[in-house]
C-alpha cells in the first residue's frame, strides 16, 4: 500500500511552497524506501519552481529536490544491495530504459528514451510525475541509490549528488590530472567544489570571477589563484593560458572572452547554464578549441565520484536549514547569499504521515 508523508510543495502557482501531504508509491520488488534525512537546494530547483524547464512534468504539485541522503527503511523482495538502517545518497535520476547503448555503459544520464528525474519526472510504471526529496519519505529503484561512504558527512555529502557529479564527468571526459590548467568560472555552489575536485585530481586550478571578494575563498579551497574577468590586462596576461575551463556561471554571459583564455586544442564545458547562446564559430576555430556541455551523470560515474570524494575528504560547504526554512533559503539563494549550498534538514517533518 502508499505511504503518506509530509514535503514541501509549490502550490497554486505560486513560487512559494507549502508543507502538504503527498503519497509514496507502494514498494515494487526492486524498490527501497528511504527516510530522507538531509536535502541540497540547487538551483535548478529554483528554475523549476519558476516554471523556467519546460522539458519538466507538472500536474500542479511541483516537490523540488535531487541532492539527498538518508535511510534505508523498507527494501522490496528482489533487492540485494541494501538493507534496512543502511545510509545511502539518491541524485538527479530515479530511472531510465536500462536498454539502450547509454544505459549500457552507466551513462544513464544520457537515456536514449529520457531517463525518470527525480523529481518532474514521468514514472515508467504508472506514468505518475515523480516528488523529489524536499520530503521525510522517498522511494525509488535501488540501482538508483548510492551507499554513502562512512567517511563523508551525510549533510555535506547531499550536494554531491548533484553539483558534485555535475562538475565530475566534465573533469573525467577532458581527462583532467597532474599538470592540466584548469579555469573554473563562478565560485558558487557547483564552483567551489569544482575546484576542490579539480585540485584533488592534480591539477592547476584558477577561479574565473567578476570581483575579487572571493579571492580568499579560492586559495581556501585550494586554488592557485583568482582572475578577474572585469579586468582587462589580467585576461589578455592569460589568453592561450588554460587547458579546460569549467563554466558554473547560472546567468546569462558572452563565452566569447572565456574561449579566448583557452590554448590550441583546449575545451570549455559549460554546465551552469547550458540555456545560453553559443559563441561565433570563429572564436572555436582559432586554436581548434572546443565548446561541450554535460547534465549531472550516470552511475558509473556517480559511483566513481563518492568513491573518490571519500578517498580526498572531499565534500561540498554548506550552511544548514530546519525545512521549514525552505523558502529562507530559496530567496536567499536567487541573490547569491550562501557559501557555497544549502541544505534542509528534514527532521522537523517528523517521521511519518499517518
Amino acid at each position: 500500500m502508499s505511504t503518506s508523508t509530509l514535503a514541501w510543495q509549490r502550490t497554486n502557482d505560486s513560487a512559494e511552497l507549502r508543507r502538504v501531504t503527498i503519497e509514496r508509491r507502494s514498494l515494487r520488488a526492486d524498490d527501497i524506501a528511504v527516510r530522507v534525512a538531509f536535502c541540497g537546494v540547487c538551483h535548478s530547483d529554483l528554475h523549476a519552481i519558476h516554471g523556467a524547464t519546460p522539458h519538466m512534468s507538472d500536474d500542479g504539485g511541483l516537490v523540488p529536490g535531487h541532492e539527498f541522503t538518508g535511510t534505508v527503511t523498507a527494501v522490496g523482495a528482489a533487492v540485494t544491495g541494501f538493507a534496512v538502517g543502511d545510509s545511502v545518497a539518491v541524485g538527479t535520476l530515479v530511472d531510465s530504459c536500462g536498454e539502450c547503448a547509454m544505459c549500457r555503459i552507466g551513462q544513464e544520464n544520457f537515456c536514449h528514451l529520457g531517463p525518470v528525474s527525480t523529481y518532474g519526472g514521468k514514472d515508467r510504471v504508472d506514468g505518475a510525475v515523480t516528488k523529489g526529496g524536499y520530503s521525510r519519505e522517498y522511494v525509488l529503484r535501488e540501482q538508483f541509490a548510492y551507499r554513502l561512504p562512512e567517511a563523508l558527512d551525510p549533510a555535506a555529502a547531499a550536494p554531491l549528488m548533484c553539483a558534485g557529479i555535475t562538475m565530475w564527468e566534465p573533469l573525467q571526459a577532458a581527462g583532467i590530472g597532474r599538470g592540466s590548467r584548469v579555469a573554473i568560472a563562478g565560485l558558487g555552489g557547483l564552483g567551489h567544489l569544482g575546484v576542490k575536485l579539480a585540485v584533488a585530481l592534480g591539477a592547476e586550478v584558477t577561479v574565473l570571477s567578476r570581483t575579487g571578494d572571493k579571492a580568499d575563498d579560492a586559495l581556501a579551497l585550494g586554488a592557485d589563484g583568482l582572475l578577474l574577468t572585469t579586468d582587462d590586462r589580467q585576461m589578455q596576461i592569460a589568453r592561450g593560458r588554460f587547458d579546460f575551463i569549467l563554466d558554473t556561471i547560472s546567468a546569462d554571459h558572452d563565452l566569447s572572452p572565456l574561449l579566448r583564455l583557452l590554448g590550441l586544442d583546449g575545451t570549455l564545458s559549460v554546465v551552469g547554464n547550458p540555456l545560453l547562446t553559443g559563441p561565433r564559430i570563429l572564436e572555436l576555430t582559432a586554436g581548434r578549441k572546443k565548446l561541450t556541455s554535460s547534465g549531472t551523470g550516470g552511475t558509473k560515474g556517480t559511483a566513481a565520484m563518492l568513491a573518490f570524494c571519500a578517498e580526498h575528504h572531499i565534500t561540498a560547504d554548506i550552511e544548514i536549514l530546519p525545512s521549514k526554512r525552505v523558502n529562507e533559503a530559496l530567496t536567499r539563494l536567487e541573490d547569491g547569499d550562501v557559501r557555497y549550498r544549502f541544505v534542509l534538514d528534514m527532521s522537523d517533518l517528523g517521521d511519518r504521515e499517518a
